[in-house]
């Protein structure tokens, strides 16, 4: 009786001692729990399709900030379509995709992560010369530059999370102890690279570059309504319009929401060495891809052209002859 009841706790009771425990939780809050998980991952992966289609297919919208969003949008939606939905079986039940895909999940988590951290940077570095340095901003930033800057930084994560995964991928499966789970674990030195490249470098320029347009932003908004001189007032409209002090705040509203989802993941981890097999830490992992669901929330809440272009799709417009060059500003 007792080897019965033993057998039907493992995740693979044919392969007895080499197989893996399952999840204690009760399996109606797990059933609740993937149903629950499972729909933000749909809802995720939706939403930023939307964005995504909006600025490839509208031509007004092909700026290169909306560029930037569109990078945003395209990492976003894989962390809705591929990440969340293998972190969920990861951690709600036992591995059973095989060696092979536990490589490819941890693979596609550190490069979609650390692109998506990418395009956060330089969404920041838009901003800081669309306000500080106004002026020469049609200059500096095109679509053109914006697209290789784009294209550099999704390389610079292939790149990056191939060496730094490298031995998972030669051979899958290395750090698990048992069949049925999925485990990466990373030594001190690549530990210490991690947290210097993808923690502390990035989320100090972000920090860095929006207190400076904050700062402008805030001296601009006060001249705005200073009445000392008409020519501080007129000085202050010529060097930064309202339209890109909204941009700034509406993209500052992402930043601050993409910085409180990620440092508690990131300050987590480091404080807990076998993160992938704690029960508690999957909850701060959900909370850092929510993230990517809350994102064209905030699109739809402060950008008008992002609610105009989802009527035209949800509608079936955007079928139409010419609809790319309609006016939805």
């Amino acid at each position: 009786m007792m080897e019965i009841q033993k057998r039907a706790e493992l995740c693979f009771p044919q392969l007895l001692n080499s197989s893996c425990r399952k999840p204690t939780l009760q399996w109606s809050k797990a059933v609740l729990l993937n149903i629950v998980l499972f729909f933000i991952s749909l809802i995720t992966a939706a939403l930023n399709l939307l964005v995504i289609i909006s600025v490839s297919h509208f031509r007004q919208l092909h700026t290169p900030s909306n560029i930037l969003l569109l990078s945003l949008a395209v990492s976003d939606f894989l962390v809705g379509l591929l990440v969340m939905p293998l972190e969920i079986i990861r951690n709600t039940a036992c591995w059973f995709l095989g060696n092979l895909m536990c490589s490819v999940y941890v693979y596609l988590t550190g490069n979609i992560t650390c692109a998506l951290i990418g395009n956060i940077v330089l969404i920041s570095a838009d901003r800081y010369v669309a306000i500080c340095d106004p002026l020469h901003y049609p200059t500096r930033i095109t679509v053109g530059r914006v697209k290789i800057s784009v294209c550099l930084c999704w390389f610079y994560s292939t790149v990056y999370s191939s060496l730094y995964m490298k031995d998972i991928l030669i051979e899958p499966g290395r750090y698990n102890s048992c069949y049925g789970e999925c485990v990466f674990v990373i030594n001190d030195i690549a530990g210490i690279v991690e947290l210097v490249l993808t923690f502390i470098v990035p989320v100090s320029v972000i920090i860095v570059l929006y207190m400076r347009v904050f700062v402008v932003a805030v001296s601009q908004a006060r001249a705005m309504r200073s009445h000392v001189t008409a020519v501080t007032l007129q000085r202050s409209l010529n060097q930064t319009n309202r339209s890109e002090l909204k941009a700034a705040r509406t993209l500052g509203v992402l930043v601050v929401v993409f910085l409180a989802s990620y440092c508690p993941y990131y300050c987590y981890s480091l404080d807990n060495e076998n993160v992938a097999n704690d029960p508690s830490a999957s909850f701060v992992v959900m909370i850092f891809y929510f993230n990517s669901c809350l994102n064209p929330l905030i699109y739809s809440l402060f950008y008008p052209w992002f609610r105009n272009a989802v009527k035209l799709i949800i509608t079936l417009q955007i079928f139409k002859y010419d609809i790319s060059e309609a006016n939805i500003l």
